[in-house]
């Protein structure tokens, strides 16, 4: 008996039919602006102050702190030393499908010994729905076993949902086993992009440089540096103490500007030997800011042997007369592109004054998740401790992280301002690997998958509620690693303007006025994201870099064969019309369908007499075949496909090489047969590149006399032609000509190519004078 045959992994979207809205329970009809997610209603506890604590030894002070006991669940509020009024301010919250009491005990400790405890009954505990105004603290008598009264605790408990106010400042009951220092990283948090800024820097000429060799000509150049950014000009031609160059660098520059500007100016003595002939830092506040393509004045700077770094005095112990002549701008009217340019979040420019109005808004409920693998071990048995992150435009959003859970439920919305509808969401799942505090420090966030949303791919107003299949690339293969549970809603304020937009330039006008080269794009977007992920890294909690460069996609630009054959066959897939067309072109002369072929002749004797219907019927057409595509439309958005992405056809070794180091880290016999198979594929894109330059000189030799005989007959059937074309009507030519194509098979050399194809490959290239 053979065994089973292991079931193919499912990689499909799925639509789902999520209880979406704000219904606290059953006939309560208050609603909340909570209407993508699920509604999970939270028991809140917050334990505000205690007032006159009596110690249990008499001693007149004590060492409070709160204990909060709702069926198993157990929390505590921190501990202060010696205070009889604390004052802690914290809330806690328990998820309500997971209560199994019907009272809630809170008591205040002394270390461990009991001071007093207060007792709710839950069925009293009112509940709050926002906007309501947040529920006022109240204090309660705290109750001793037989003291009597010990004190008075400041309290407020009350059932809300996650919209509350106090839910992401909450301490939630499943993080029970996390330190304190670790509280910080499993909250929701929102970010915001830094401001960011190209700095162009337009190094024109230098004046009054002063070698150390005089009897030598110099070869200077300029060394610009802004924080890790260093960019140098070529060495200047003319070679003398005044050298010009009117050369532009490009860096990448982020608000506040903390960093500044080092010119220096460097004689290359020898090989690896340069001498710095003069230093001149430039503060970028003082750096005119332009919107558009006008230039700025140039400046004068004074060159000086010694210029302080950061917190640093200068040293004025010589004096320099040289300068540099610049014009410097932070260059508000391109877009910073932080991310691929095929899936941007935000195309607009740097300068706020160019910003057009929003077209609309865009709402995602991260729902759930299904299905979650094992990230890690944790006393003895597998755990994934999950979060969202979504990054759209300048905000990116954080969820909470549900601990130890594969099927964490997250359930909040949050909204973003639309200002082109071209323009995609990344969501990513994480596991989070810094719950410990310090203890866990080093540690990286482990990915766990991402999607991509075009929103012009939604209609307007619909939600879309759907499991996203989470996909990762490991150097074992594919994987998928569970389903994330997405809500999405795009409105449009106004279709006019978004219909409008449709004929607008993508990127702002600077990219077309003033255009950047590929290569500068290429390396100004790495230093963008690398200025992203140092800025997200600071902030508390911590938008890690490893997350950060996971939801920008920085290796994307890297070689991978996987990637070469998926877009091979993306171009394949875009030519097999072009390809059918012309199959069916030919069956239609060869008449393979009698019937077929006499209506072509009469279609395209119509067209030739009355050609005026040319356009009209094209556009006619096409419009037929769009109404008739209609039926069957996209109905889901789009998400990642591992079929088109060649994910489950490549083998192991492509899947390593993909995720090997830059340079690389495998052995001498792997990097030599990746390399002989590199050298293979790349002879055949060379025979196919040469191929195409063949055919291009053969056009070229149709005047050149390269060929004497075959030119002459060119150019003697070009008079021919001229001659007939201009004694016999157009509509006459052009009505033979096609019936001569379509003429029927027993008027064809069949096998045999045409005669000008015949002609046409007889004419010379240049291949014969390669090497």
């Amino acid at each position: 008996m053979q065994p089973p045959q292991p079931r193919p992994e499912d990689y499909s979207l799925k639509e789902t039919t999520p209880c979406l809205g704000g219904f606290m329970a059953a006939g309560d009809k208050r609603t909340s602006t909570y209407d993508l997610v699920e509604q999970m209603p939270y028991l809140y506890v917050r334990a505000v102050k205690a007032k006159d604590l009596r110690a249990k030894d008499g001693s007149g002070s004590c060492d409070p702190s709160v204990e909060i006991k709702l069926g198993n669940y157990r929390c505590t509020t921190r501990q202060f030393e010696k205070n009889t009024n604390p004052e802690w301010n914290q809330i806690f919250a328990f998820p309500k499908e997971c209560i199994q009491s019907s009272y809630i005990e809170i008591t205040v400790k002394d270390k461990d010994d009991i001071i007093g405890r207060v007792i709710f009954d839950l069925s009293e505990v009112p509940k709050r729905v926002p906007p309501d105004s947040p529920l006022a603290p109240e204090w309660y008598r705290l109750e001793g076993r037989k003291e009597g009264r010990v004190g008075e605790l400041m309290l407020a408990v009350w059932m809300g949902s996650q919209a509350d106010e106090a839910f992401p400042e909450a301490w939630h009951a499943d993080a029970a086993t996390v330190p304190s220092d670790g509280l910080a990283s499993i909250r929701s948090k929102v970010y915001l992009t830094p401001k960011l800024w190209y700095l162009r820097v337009n190094v024109i000429e230098a004046q009054d440089l002063v070698p150390s060799d005089k009897c030598r000509y110099p070869e200077v150049y300029v060394k610009a540096t802004l924080g890790n950014q260093s960019l140098r000009t070529r060495i200047s031609a003319s070679k003398s103490v005044n050298p010009m160059w009117n050369e532009d660098l490009m860096f990448v520059a982020a608000e506040p500007f903390e960093e500044h500007l080092i010119l220096s100016v460097e004689d290359r003595i020898a090989p690896n030997k340069d001498e710095v002939l003069g230093k001149a830092c430039i503060p970028l506040q003082n750096v005119d800011r332009r919107p558009d393509h006008r230039p700025v004045h140039s400046r004068w700077c004074n060159l000086e042997k010694h210029v302080a770094g950061d917190g640093e005095q200068k040293k004025k112990d010589v004096k320099f007369s040289s300068r540099i002549h610049l014009r410097i701008s932070l260059d508000g009217g391109y877009h910073v592109l932080d991310e691929s340019a095929h899936y941007s979040s935000d195309l607009r420019a740097t300068e706020k004054q160019l910003w057009k109005p929003s077209i609309g808004v865009l709402e995602l409920g991260i729902l759930n998740a299904q299905g979650l693998l094992a990230m890690k071990t944790k006393d003895g048995h597998g755990t994934t401790d999950s979060y969202c992150v979504a990054k759209y435009g300048h905000k990116w959003v954080r969820t909470r992280t549900i601990i130890d859970s594969f099927s964490p439920k997250w359930n909040e919305q949050y909204t973003w301002d639309v200002y082109d509808p071209c323009t995609v969401i990344t969501v990513g799942v994480f596991d989070n690997c810094h719950l410990q505090g310090e203890k866990s420090k080093g540690n990286k966030d482990s990915r766990i998958g991402k999607v991509r949303i075009r929103l012009s791919t939604l209609e307007s107003g619909r939600v879309y509620t759907h499991s996203y299949p989470l996909i990762i690339l490991l150097p074992t293969g594919v994987k998928k690693m569970g389903e994330v549970q997405l809500a999405v809603r795009f409105t449009c304020y106004s279709l006019v303007n978004m219909m409008q937009l449709y004929s607008q330039p993508l990127l702002p006008k600077m990219h077309y006025v003033y255009p950047l080269s590929v290569t500068q794009l290429d390396v100004l977007r790495l230093q963008a994201t690398h200025m992203v992920s140092t800025k997200l890294s600071r902030a508390e909690p911590p938008l890690r870099k490893e997350v950060v460069e996971y939801m920008l996609d920085v290796d994307s630009h890297m070689w991978s064969m996987r990637k070469s054959k998926a877009n091979f066959f993306r171009i394949m897939k875009v030519l097999t019309p072009l390809v059918g067309a012309a199959q069916w072109f030919d069956k239609i002369c060869e008449w393979k369908n009698p019937l077929t072929t006499v209506l072509i002749h009469l279609l395209f004797i119509i067209l030739v007499m009355f050609p005026e219907l040319i356009l009209p019927t094209v556009s006619l057409y096409l419009f037929l075949i769009g109404v008739w595509f209609y039926r069957w439309r996209p109905r889901q958005p789009p998400h990642m496909d591992t079929r088109l992405s060649h994910a489950e056809t490549s083998n192991p070794d492509e899947f390593d090489e993909e995720f090997d180091t830059f340079p690389t880290s495998r052995a001498h016999d792997v990097v030599r047969m990746r390399y002989d198979r590199l050298r293979s594929i790349a002879g055949r894109v060379q025979t196919v590149v040469g191929d195409l330059a063949t055919q291009g000189e053969r056009l070229q030799s149709l005047l050149n006399w390269r060929d004497p005989r075959a030119t002459a007959i060119f150019v003697t059937f070009c008079l021919i032609a001229a001659v007939v074309l201009y004694l016999v009507p157009f509509r006459m030519v052009v009505l033979i000509a096609g019936l001569y194509v379509l003429r029927h098979p027993r008027f064809r050399c069949h096998g045999l190519p045409s005669a000008p194809l015949n002609f046409f490959r007889r004419l010379p290239a240049k291949t014969d004078s390669l090497l």
